[in-house]
């Protein structure tokens, strides 16, 4: 019976191994081709299931690339640094405080402060008070007149630069009849100083052009939130394509930098119409901006005031809040700040004065037809 019962369990054995069912269980790659499927993303790569009309939110998020889609944040200096977050909508204001002795007062509170808009009361949204890095333009008069001042006021704003920040950016702005760029956004001292050795002192004085070029040069390139333009001129403007109001408007309309200035008007005509008009000037475009306005009596003192704008760009507390107003209201929002706190007596507080909103994310245009001046040689 041996030999029977082998031949039977080969028999079964075989049919077994012929049966379809079987077949349809061995492994894939001895079977037929598994139909087409869609290829799927890589784990690690996290795709929007919508499309969004903004194409930047479309972009894949990824571990190489984990800010794709995302506003980029304004600043970031690690864990201890500075932590802004882009709000288009928040109004930032940077702000002094000093006491009735003009000394700066550095101990403030967010509930010390209290913000209003044409006069209405706003919700402060995020308060700092720390040593913020800045983008600076440096703006110096080329004109003919400044010709034996400017070996002494290039050593000022390089002391100013080294006053500052390390993190800082500037750039410089030589302006005569034209503005020049002559040194584009650096930290690097060495750079600074040879945009600063770029006298060809001669022509007239573009001032309100130099302005407005150097504040749409911030606006389009400078890698700061904060942004300040420090101004150095001995005379009036008389070359400039547009006029003093409309400069401020351009200022308020990129809801700019604070501008500080120094004024050199000291010497024989230092009483005259055209140095009045010039005072004038420059203590509107930095009270309007939220800056100070400086007339030293002598080249002696600038190096000192270069110290005093440094130092008071390192002190300032920055406050945002969400207006009240809808944006598309448009028109100038006036802006006022006040601060009270217990041990101190009256409190000023220096900002800018106020902007008009931004409409989809840009500025409004100034005055119909308004242009700036050339920003390279």
């Amino acid at each position: 019976m041996r030999p029977c019962n082998n031949r039977l369990i080969c028999f079964v054995l075989f049919l077994v191994a012929c049966s379809p069912a079987v077949k349809a269980q061995a492994p894939a790659s001895q079977s037929q081709p598994a139909p087409a499927q869609q290829q799927q993303p890589p784990l690690t790569v996290d795709h929007d299931p919508i499309v969004s009309p903004d194409a930047a939110d479309n972009q894949p998020v990824s571990p190489s690339n984990p800010n794709a889609g995302r506003p980029a944040p304004t600043v970031d200096r690690g864990q201890h640094g500075y932590t802004f977050r882009r709000d288009v909508e928040e109004v930032v204001l940077n702000a002094t405080v000093v006491d009735d002795k003009n000394h700066l007062v550095n101990d403030l509170a967010q509930d010390d402060f209290h913000v209003f808009e044409d006069g209405t009361p706003q919700t402060i949204t995020s308060f700092q008070h720390q040593d913020i890095p800045v983008s600076m333009g440096i703006l110096v008069d080329n004109s003919g007149s400044m010709r034996d001042k400017r070996a002494a006021v290039n050593a000022a704003a390089l002391d100013l630069v080294k006053a500052s920040n390390p993190e800082d950016e500037a750039f410089i702005v030589n302006f005569s009849d034209e503005a020049f760029i002559d040194q584009d956004f650096t930290s690097d001292l060495k750079k600074l100083r040879d945009g600063l050795a770029h006298i060809d002192s001669k022509g007239g004085t573009a001032l309100y052009d130099a302005v407005i070029a150097s504040a749409d040069q911030l606006a389009k390139s400078a890698k700061r939130p904060k942004q300040v333009l420090l101004i150095v001129t001995d005379g009036e403007d008389n070359a400039s394509m547009l006029n003093l109001e409309q400069t401020i408007r351009r200022v308020q309309d990129l809801q700019g930098p604070v501008v500080y200035s120094i004024g050199l008007l000291f010497g024989e005509n230092s009483g005259g119409r055209e140095t009045r008009r010039a005072k004038r000037a420059l203590q509107m475009l930095s009270n309007e901006t939220g800056g100070i306005a400086y007339f030293p009596h002598s080249l002696a003192e600038v190096d000192q005031i270069c110290a005093e704008v440094a130092h008071d760009i390192r002190n300032q507390y920055t406050i945002g809040y969400h207006s009240s107003k809808p944006a598309s209201q448009g028109g100038f929002r006036l802006v006022k700040v006040q601060a009270n706190a217990k041990g101190h007596g009256k409190l000023i507080v220096r900002t800018r004065s106020g902007y008009y909103p931004k409409t989809d994310g840009k500025a409004n245009t100034a005055a119909s037809g308004d242009k700036t001046a050339p920003k390279g040689k």
